[in-house]
């Protein structure tokens, strides 16, 4: 059906998170669809037209004390996918 690597789990309700700016200057709620290893599925709460959205922190605590860094892999609406980057990762060509 799908061409992914690596195997993903879907949430039913999803997720509740957030997505943060490395910099600290946004800050968007999101629900994590799906996730794998490799990264995660997310709608989106409001707009991220004008956001830097090139690499983010998916927060995952109320917290703030589990996280992922992530790099945009694509957007549809109001979702988008992205890759979890991993300490010393080249960062992927997009």
């Amino acid at each position: 059906m799908e061409n992914r690597k690596a195997h993903r789990i879907a949430f039913a309700r999803g997720f509740p998170a957030n997505m943060m700016a490395i910099d600290g200057t946004w800050q968007r709620p999101c629900t994590m669809e799906d996730a794998s290893d490799t990264g995660a599925r997310l709608t989106v709460d409001g707009s991220i037209e004008g956001l830097a959205l090139k690499e983010f922190f998916l927060v995952l605590s109320t917290m703030g004390k589990a996280y992922r860094r992530c790099q945009l892999a694509w957007v549809n609406g109001d979702q988008v996918g992205v890759y979890f980057l991993k300490s010393g990762d080249k960062k992927k060509k997009s």
